[in-house]
């Protein structure tokens, strides 16, 4: 599907999305206890629809019913010897680690996008702490050989390739013989992360020690208590929206937690030192928009942020500095690559130097886009396409479904003026 954007006024509101973060996170801890577990307003996704089937080839039950996931956790057996994870990278590495605490083998693969993502560490962590995981070149596809059990112990790995090879062990270490202890050889990068990993397994009843600022993790042996988890909303989501609003008028974000301990939170710091207007009232975020201006920010704790803040940042007057960014050639897309090339074509002057990215604000031009299949991308050019001279067309436009299935009808309703083409 091809989709074409032309200049826009925005005025309405939206609900978020529930959050994919917590869902994930609520779905593992909910498999991983002995009993049944509730997920409500879970997000339904291509990716989180991946975990939930990552689990059912556990022999894990998940009924799907009207806005509510039960899940029934307990012992874990292999049903399937290959588990597809589609292009989610959440799922490959935490259905790793999990896969260790099921009895039998398999084979996690997915999506070529997904092959291209590193999990080296992980699988050396694992195998350090009695698990049976390989891997070549450190990618997948991974092959696991599990035996029912994780024995545990003291393991070792860096902190600065992803946070979800830490959030991973931590999902499985209370299931662990001896417990673990867990130290990172270099910082930890996306923080909020694993904090998020831990508040979702606290609602669990599990309780994971850090210390050392966050460099070292100890888990002691503890079963994961059945519970009941309500998601909030996404601020990964809704931060595309209100960026839209910080753009193009004025747009609200319902259902979103003001205190959530989701990284994206920080979007409405980020877009106040924009210039834009920023009101929240209880659950409510309305952003209007005002005279953009440049900013420089490191983004290493919230890489999601990196696309949507770079078309904002086409359109701010001055030059504008996006760091922390060099992990992200390693998702869906090089999300670096992707988005310079979709600003070029729209005649923004930027460029990459080591960790970050310049952007010098201007007049952006419509142009023909191609998200390169990354969902976190696509959305972030048709919000750089709300008041472009001209109009631009987004290729491959459907690949949104990954994260965020009604962002065009969500668009549209704002009063984005958008044409669908099927094809391309």
């Amino acid at each position: 599907m091809r989709v074409t954007v032309s200049r826009s006024v925005l005025d309405g509101a939206v609900r978020a999305p529930p959050s994919k973060s917590v869902t994930h996170r609520a779905l593992v801890c909910s498999a991983l206890a002995y009993g049944d577990s509730t997920v409500s307003n879970p997000l339904e996704s291509d990716d989180t629809k991946a975990t939930v089937e990552a689990l059912r080839a556990l022999r894990v039950e998940v009924e799907e019913s009207s806005g509510l996931l039960r899940v029934r956790g307990g012992p874990l057996e292999v049903a399937v010897d290959v588990v597809n994870c589609r292009e989610s990278g959440t799922t490959m590495r935490f259905m790793t680690a999990v896969c260790t605490l099921a009895q039998g083998r398999c084979t996690l693969t997915g999506a070529q996008s997904l092959l291209r993502r590193p999990v080296g560490p992980l699988v050396k962590a694992l195998n350090t702490l009695g698990a049976s995981v390989t891997c070549r070149a450190g990618l997948p596809p991974i092959f696991v050989d599990g035996r029912g059990r994780l024995p545990g112990g003291s393991a070792r790995m860096p902190g600065d390739v992803s946070s979800q090879f830490v959030s991973a062990i931590l999902l499985s270490a209370p299931r662990a013989e001896e417990g673990v202890d867990l130290k990172l050889t270099t910082p930890l990068v996306s923080r909020p992360y694993v904090e998020l990993t831990m508040h979702v397994q606290q609602l669990f009843g599990v309780r994971v020690e850090a210390s050392g600022g966050f460099s070292r993790f100890l888990v002691e042996p503890q079963e994961y208590r059945p519970t009941t988890v309500s998601v909030e909303g996404d601020w990964s989501s809704a931060s595309i929206m209100l960026s839209a609003g910080a753009l193009a008028g004025r747009v609200a974000v319902e259902g979103l937690n003001p205190e959530s301990p989701q990284p994206d939170r920080r979007v409405l710091e980020i877009l106040r030192e924009m210039g834009a207007s920023v009101r929240v009232s209880g659950e409510r975020v309305v952003v209007e928009s005002g005279d953009l201006r440049a900013v420089d920010v490191d983004l290493s704790d919230c890489p999601d942020l990196f696309p949507v803040l770079a078309a904002l940042c086409s359109y701010a007057e001055g030059v504008s500095v996006l760091r922390g960014v060099s992990r992200l050639r390693f998702k869906e897309s090089d999300r670096v690559r992707a988005m310079e090339r979709a600003l070029r074509a729209m005649g923004v002057d930027v460029s990459v130097f080591g960790d970050a990215m310049r952007i010098k604000g201007g007049r952006p031009r419509g142009a023909v886009l191609d998200p390169m299949g990354d969902h976190r991308v696509a959305m972030a050019l048709a919000v750089a396409s709300l008041k472009v001279d001209g109009v631009s067309t987004i290729l491959n436009a459907e690949c949104v479904s990954k994260s965020y299935p009604n962002f065009w009808r969500d668009l549209k309703n704002l009063g984005a003026r958008l044409e669908f083409h099927v094809g391309g």
